[in-house]
């Protein structure tokens, strides 16, 4: 698979099977729809192509509202590509590109620059300035631009969007194994190993400090977590909390502290992939250090049990 981060000078894709989407999360919903496409592309001897952008439209529209992403684009575009798509096109989501009528993103953009031989749609896909493109609009065109155009079935969509916001709600909850029953993986993200306040080697219980990749990626609830960790390729069993450490702290500030089992060599400044496996329990006010690490055993036994050491 190709991915194209620039419209100028893209290559001619052959019968391009084209869709259009954020595909926020590439969870099962999505994986249908990506089937839908890849398929039929096979069946034109053509090439699947989706177009998605950056940033994320909301971005630009709605500067003032958090996004709260699933996926960030590198681990979308990985996504997409084990889905099958032939190429991946990230579309600059510009003013200039926001402000494109309706019309002119089918003849400049759709037509102009791609030439497909199929557009694959879902019912509810609105486009161009101020939304006024529709599917209505693109079957009045396709046969004037010599293009088949598809609809997506509403359901497929509709159950893509509830999905979507589902997983959302779920993270946000704690609720990690429903996520990662919607998404058909762990949900994960990226951080950098940062200094803190390094009280957990005092402990017996030695943590990586992670300050997140992607800012926008949306963060579980406060909470103890069984996590698997991928460190330089190597996955790792450990857990993870979530939270203000009121046990030692009275400082209003969330912290993100990972644990790894069997696992000793100074990785500041290195990147981990978190993958979180079970919410373990809320995080508590202890009224010892002696009474926090009586607890920290029994996380760490139960977190072993999940990932399976």
């Amino acid at each position: 698979m190709a991915v194209f981060f620039d419209i100028q000078g893209l290559p001619d894709f052959r019968n391009a099977v084209l869709t259009v989407g954020t595909f926020d999360g590439v969870h099962k919903g999505h994986r249908t729809i990506l089937q839908e496409v890849v398929n039929h592309a096979k069946n034109v001897g053509g090439e699947s192509v989706l177009l998605t952008f950056e940033p994320h439209p909301r971005k630009l529209l709605f500067p003032d509202q958090p996004l709260g992403i699933i996926t960030p684009l590198h681990q979308k575009l990985q996504l997409i590509t084990e889905a099958g798509i032939t190429h991946v096109v990230v579309v600059p989501f510009t003013r200039e590109f926001a402000n494109l009528s309706a019309q002119e993103y089918i003849e400049r953009f759709m037509v102009g620059v791609f030439h497909p031989h199929t557009i694959i749609i879902g019912y509810d896909h609105r486009f161009g300035h101020d939304r006024k493109g529709d599917i209505r609009l693109l079957e009045k065109w396709g046969q004037h631009y010599s293009y088949e155009l598809i609809e997506i079935p509403a359901q497929l969509i509709d159950d893509a969007a509830v999905s979507s916001t589902k997983i959302r709600s779920a993270i946000t909850k704690g609720q990690i194994e429903e996520a990662a029953h919607m998404l058909g993986r762990n949900y994960s993200f990226k951080g950098r190993v940062v200094h803190g306040n390094k009280l957990g080697r005092t402990i017996g219980y030695p943590t990586a400090n992670l300050e997140p990749e992607e800012a926008e990626q949306i963060i579980p609830a406060l909470g103890v977590y069984a996590i698997k960790a991928m460190h330089n390729g190597t996955l790792y069993n450990g857990m993870m909390s979530i939270g203000y450490n009121p046990t030692v702290t009275d400082k209003k500030e969330v912290r993100i502290e990972a644990n790894l089992f069997d696992f000793d060599r100074d990785i500041y400044g290195d990147t981990l992939e978190i993958f979180f496996m079970k919410r373990l329990r809320e995080e508590h006010k202890f009224d010892s250090l002696e009474a926090l690490v009586q607890q920290l055993h029994k996380d760490k036994e139960e977190s072993m049990r999940v990932g399976g050491a």
